[in-house]
């Protein structure tokens, strides 16, 4: 079946999409959700909404709850692959630069990497689950989890909580559509709806990056000294 990609000549994500309708199953399904989990750009948009919209019709193949399951399932898989890849490829990397001239010339030093690996492995649980809610983020996120050897049981319940929500979302909008949109204009209403998804997580972004602003230049709080 993975053949069949080959002749298809995939340019567009409308191709992608009409493709994937053709052929849904639990299988491409996951399939396609771990490729776009890993370091290959692909987008989750097209895969998720249009399966739970084909397991809201009349004579349904596919089931919506195991397709948020079965898509949940690959994204851990294709998270996995970035973070083994980082562990085992890019950590050895980035120690080598920061014991190299250069490295030291940039300022970076090996104490400074396992600080910052310190810190990933402290507050690394959270920074998994949001960043699984943003996109362009979703698939990167699994790469410092990797270069500082963030808990894998840890990195996986995350990374399956955050895809869980974020598939959640997609199932919803797949099986909304299927109430009123014909299959004909299902790629232009994801794609449309997309863009509001995308403005969502670029907030959620946001609001992030100004928690962490603000929690990196609030003043500590004194303790209050014991009698």
């Amino acid at each position: 079946m993975i053949l069949d990609l080959i002749p298809l000549g995939i340019v567009d994500a409308a191709g992608i999409f009409a493709w994937f309708v053709d052929h849904a199953s639990y299988w491409m399904v996951f399939l396609f959700m771990m490729i776009e989990s890993s370091f290959i750009p692909f987008p989750s948009e097209i895969v998720v909404p249009p399966a739970a919209y084909l397991a809201c019709q009349a004579d349904p193949t596919l089931n919506v709850y195991l397709v948020v399951i079965v898509a949940t399932a690959g994204a851990i898989c294709g998270a996995l692959i970035n973070y083994y890849l980082s562990l085992w490829i890019g950590r050895p990397l980035v120690y080598a630069f920061a014991n190299s001239r250069v490295g030291h010339a940039c300022l970076i030093n090996q104490e400074k990497v396992e600080r910052a690996e310190a810190y990933f492995d402290k507050h690394g649980a959270i920074s998994t689950f949001i960043g699984r809610l943003i996109p362009a983020v979703r698939q990167l996120i699994s790469i410092p989890a990797g270069l500082s050897r963030m808990n894998i049981w840890q990195f996986i319940i995350f990374t399956g909580l955050g895809a869980g929500v974020w598939n959640t979302v997609l199932a919803a909008l797949g099986a909304w559509l299927a109430k009123s949109v014909p299959l004909s204009d299902l790629f232009e209403q994801v794609e449309q709806y997309n863009d509001y998804l995308t403005f969502a997580g670029i907030g959620i972004g946001v609001l992030c990056v100004l928690f962490i602003i603000y929690k990196a230049f609030s003043a500590p709080k004194k303790r209050s000294e014991t009698p």
